[in-house]
């Protein structure tokens, strides 16, 4: 709950610590500002305190021209495209682009393929192919630790479409077959009577 002389006091000062913890609307006005706004201050009683840019508009509310309340710090348009690599980093984790074409998963995210390499580049230093190859190899990694599946069954649980590829891209990163990780993480388990 917002306290709302503390609210109030922080607005007066535009005070920038409150940027993005609260809004400020006006019900003359039917507009919602941020703490910072540098437009004219409103009449104290023509005001009232919302946590949200979100629950501004449930509430009726449009946003400051000045001051772009939607773009307030925490808020996703705030965080420019690094929203959207968090999200498809969230959706390639989940194994989201191991069935998938770039392109396909690209125009989820409402962006084109090549602009999500871009992003990926800028933001990771690697693209969006590269991420899902190295979650789909921890996710075998685990698989082969923490169970007793077999290698065709680790294989497709962790996402490869084959075990051919499987145990190249695991050969790859970790110069020896699957079989050989396996076979080492077993020795070191602690059989109990």
């Amino acid at each position: 709950m917002l306290d709302f002389d503390i609210c109030n006091e922080a607005r007066l000062r535009r005070d920038a610590a409150y940027d993005g913890v609260f809004f400020i609307t006006v019900k003359t006005t039917r507009i919602y500002c941020r703490p910072v706004c540098p437009a004219r201050q409103p009449k104290t009683e023509n005001i009232r305190f919302y946590p949200s840019a979100a629950a501004c508009e449930q509430a009726g509310y449009r946003p400051c021209l000045r001051c772009r309340p939607e773009t307030a710090p925490f808020s996703a348009a705030w965080n420019g495209t690094k929203t959207t690599v968090e999200r498809a980093l969230r959706l390639i984790n989940k194994g989201d682009l191991d069935d998938t074409e770039l392109e396909i998963f690209a125009s989820r995210l409402g962006i084109g393929a090549r602009h999500l390499t871009r992003l990926f580049r800028t933001h990771l230093g690697t693209t969006p192919g590269q991420l899902a190859k190295t979650a789909r190899v921890q996710r075998a990694k685990r698989l082969l630790d923490e169970t007793d599946l077999s290698m065709i069954e680790i294989a497709y649980n962790a996402g490869f479409k084959s075990l051919r590829r499987f145990n190249a891209v695991f050969k790859e990163t970790y110069r020896r077959p699957p079989s050989a990780i396996k076979r080492r993480s077993s020795r070191n388990i602690c059989h109990l009577p």
